[in-house]
């Protein structure tokens, strides 16, 4: 029975395999894991290993210290393992059972291959993978959080502390494509962002790109993070329970007919209705700090969330496989506080949900050509009230309504020329049909703002990869995209340059071009405070423009004995980004302001690893600047988002099924408008964004066990224990202000601060 082994191959042109086979070096292994053991080998002698983990399972190595050649270390463990290994490329080992043919399916180009820590790699391309089930422990971190795990990347910053809040390079958090087995997702997180709406455990693979994209990427300007879930149908039935502080989960993978037909489910669900744990109530007061609901007394809270994921895999050739895959968001909250002194009542209501649903068809024609067509529907729905009331009557109600419709349909064909040489192509078609409404109610409804527009966009691509190890890899994509009701064609060039200058440096240039016409309303240039309750709206043309974004990158990474170094230097714009003078900065005239940004910025990278132990320093600097028309009088002002320095440092360990992870983050402050108070109230006399917060800095823990209850029972168990912010720093996060969109209102200066000392336990079970 053949076993589908996924090789990732990587070219140094400056290291034959063939010389390097004869060299001897020092080895030794003590009753040590194989995946360890595998680890250590590649350090020594520059190899990549590729197997499937069940294969390795419970299977230990025994070497005497002496000094040997590869080969010999490959005889030892193929009489100690019973396992074949076969060379591949001259540098790549493929570990297989015995007996059984090996189908080689050659994917993206490993450069690190353990990148922050085991289950995040670097692609030659640039983009980063993350492998959830194999992701080490990350510092504040007991379970894979997959927008958290992105946060620990170089260059990317959340400074709102929110788990969906993350920006990229100087980008803006609607900037950042989230794709869910081919559906475009709108909802980004749990519980007003703190925790992602994506279950890990459901998730097979991530790719988080933030340069140099495939032109198959389009609809954002700075970021894209593909999760697809798993395609395999598996022999037999497998089972995880899992239960936090937060919610409790369930995942099943169930194979229905041998080898062909697959069924995958996961649901996750809080309890926050039954009962309201420590970490919760941390994390609802970081939420809801500064607001009507902190202030008031006996808070009555109504708040839930639930996500769930269906898929079907059938596979009724080798050649043809088909997907079927459902996902659904839930967010419900309704909080009500009632002040005594003066007989009024706030009640804050807010829907959220997201469903999606994906199709999916992979054929191979040939050894040469393969094709991936794809369809999908995502629905997005909010709606938010901010009703007061006073003596039991309702005297003002704020309301928010959002809707998209977002479908598409794509297919792409890779051609395989060569070794040298690698075509794809396609084509894209997708339809957004987006509205939404700002409202005010008090004694008659003012509608402060509303659209329905609907664009028809037709794409197609081509991408090309050239492979050279005496020149350079190249990677030159196209993507063109005409815009039905806008008449307006965009084309977008990529470029990815790849060199290994000498065996353990390699240099990596990218540029690109991206365009987007669907974002996030900002609602007033000088505040950030609405709880990722922003709403979506589509370009027009005119005063809602399509976003255009232009980057290029350059740096290198140095590899070597256990050490990695990644070095990326940046420069990126962006224009027709578009604020909403909404609220006291214009209350009786709310209007769109068009204007631009440019970012600067060095992503810094440095990892040692030894003895089980894995540390690590990452750095970003960054330096963002925007102006738009008729604000600052036409000046740049410091961007709202501009996280001038980021630091960021951890070191985990790991023996047998214990692992530990320590990490301490520290990142100047975030930029605010300073008030001054006079005899009308506040005025903004400063210009914007001229003040910084105090740093910010906090420290992090964490750590897991896994263990069987039994030798003989497949029952197997896992928990764990995080901390964020040990020493209970208060760290300002925010200064914004709030108008209540009304002209006689009085301009309310809010501070936020983030979390404090919150631990979380987790509980797991797998069969």
């Amino acid at each position: 029975m053949k076993k589908l082994i996924i090789i990732s191959i990587v070219i140094l042109p400056f290291l034959a395999f063939s010389q390097e086979e004869a060299k001897l070096y020092y080895c030794a292994f003590d009753n040590q894991k194989l995946e360890d053991a595998f680890k250590a080998l590649e350090d020594i002698y520059d190899i990549k290993f590729s197997y499937n983990d069940e294969v390795i399972i419970n299977k230990r190595l025994n070497l005497k210290r002496e000094k040997r050649s590869l080969q010999q270390v490959l005889t030892a463990l193929e009489t100690q393992t019973k396992l074949t290994f076969e060379i591949i490329a001259n540098r790549y080992v493929i570990v297989n059972a015995p007996g059984s043919e090996t189908e080689i399916q050659e994917l993206d180009k490993i450069i690190l291959k353990s990148y922050l820590t085991n289950g995040i790699s670097k692609q030659k391309n640039g983009a980063y993978h993350i492998n959830p089930i194999h992701l080490g422990i990350l510092p504040g971190l007991t379970e894979p959080d997959i927008l958290e795990s992105i946060q620990l990347l170089p260059g990317v910053v959340s400074p709102n502390e929110t788990a969906s809040g993350f920006l990229v390079r100087g980008g803006k958090m609607d900037q950042n494509r989230l794709i869910w087995d081919g559906i475009n997702m709108y909802h980004k997180g749990h519980l007003f962002g703190m925790i992602s709406p994506f279950n890990p455990n459901a998730t097979k693979r991530i790719t988080f790109i933030n340069k140099g994209s495939h032109p198959r990427y389009g609809e954002r300007a700075s970021s894209v993070t593909e999760m697809s879930t798993t395609t395999t149908i598996e022999k037999q039935t497998k089972i995880q329970l899992g239960v936090n502080g937060i919610n409790g989960d369930a995942y099943v993978d169930l194979p229905l007919i041998k080898e062909k037909l697959g069924l995958q489910a996961s649901m996750r669900s809080s309890y926050t209705d039954v009962y309201q744990s420590f970490t919760f109530n941390k994390l609802a007061d970081k939420v809801f700090e500064s607001t009507k609901i902190k202030n008031g007394d006996n808070p009555n809270n109504n708040f839930n969330f639930m996500d769930y994921n269906i898929k079907l895999n059938y596979k009724p050739t080798t050649h043809n496989s088909f997907y079927a895959s459902v996902i659904s968001i839930d967010n419900d909250l309704d909080y009500t506080v009632n002040k005594t002194d003066d007989n009024q009542t706030f009640n804050d209501r807010m829907s959220i949900k997201n469903n999606g649903y994906g199709l999916g068809w992979n054929k191979v024609w040939n050894q040469h050509l393969k094709q991936h067509t794809s369809a999908y529907f995502s629905e997005y729905n909010l709606n938010y009230n901010f009703i007061t009331s006073e003596n039991d009557t309702q005297t003002s109600d704020f309301e928010k309504q959002n809707v998209i419709f977002d479908s598409g349909i794509a297919t792409e064909f890779q051609q395989t020329i060569n070794e040298t040489h690698t075509i794809d192509f396609g084509y894209q078609y997708v339809l957004k049909d987006v509205g939404y409404v700002f409202r005010n109610t008090a004694e008659s409804a003012f509608i402060l703002d509303e659209d329905k527009s609907v664009i028809q966009s037709h794409s197609v691509f081509a991408n090309y990869d050239y492979k050279n190890p005496k020149w350079f890899d190249v990677s030159l994509g196209l993507r063109a995209t005409y815009f039905s009701e806008l008449d307006d064609v965009k084309v977008e060039p990529r470029l990815t340059l790849y060199k290994s200058l000498f065996k353990h440096v390699k240099l990596q240039i990218t540029g690109e071009l991206k365009n987007q016409i669907i974002s996030e309303i900002d609602e007033t240039i000088l505040s950030d405070l609405s709880l990722e309750n922003r709403l979506w709206r589509l370009a027009d043309g005119d005063k809602f423009p399509i976003i255009n974004s232009k980057q290029i990158s350059a740096g290198f990474i140095f590899s070597n004995n256990g050490w990695t170094l990644d070095v990326d230097n940046y420069y990126k714009t962006l224009d027709n980004i578009t604020a909403l003078s909404l609220g006291f900065l214009n209350p009786d005239n709310s209007q769109f302001n068009i204007g631009e940004q440019s970012s600067y910025g060095v992503d810094v990278f440095l990892k040692k690893h030894f003895d089980g132990f894995n540390s690590w320093v990452s750095y970003a600097f960054n330096t963002s600047e925007s102006r738009y028309q008729n604000l600052n009088g036409n000046s740049y002002f410091t961007s709202r988002s501009n996280i001038r320095h980021a630091f960021s440092t951890a070191l985990s360990y790991k023996v047998s099924n214990f692992q530990v992870a320590l990490g301490w983050r520290w990142q100047t402050g975030k930029p605010y408008t300073l008030a001054t108070e006079s005899s009308e109230g506040l005025e903004f006399n400063d210009g914007i964004n001229t003040r910084r917060l105090s740093d910010y800095h906090r420290l992090d823990f964490s750590s897991t066990y896994k263990f069987k209850f039994s030798k003989a029972d497949k029952l197997r168990a896992k928990i764990g224990i995080s901390i964020r912010n040990i020493y209970n720093k208060n760290n300002r996060i925010s200064k914004e202000y709030r108008g209540n969109n009304a002209a006689e209102s009085e301009i309310e200066v809010i501070d936020r601060f983030s979390i404090g000392f919150t631990p979380n336990l987790m509980f797991r079970m797998y069969w």
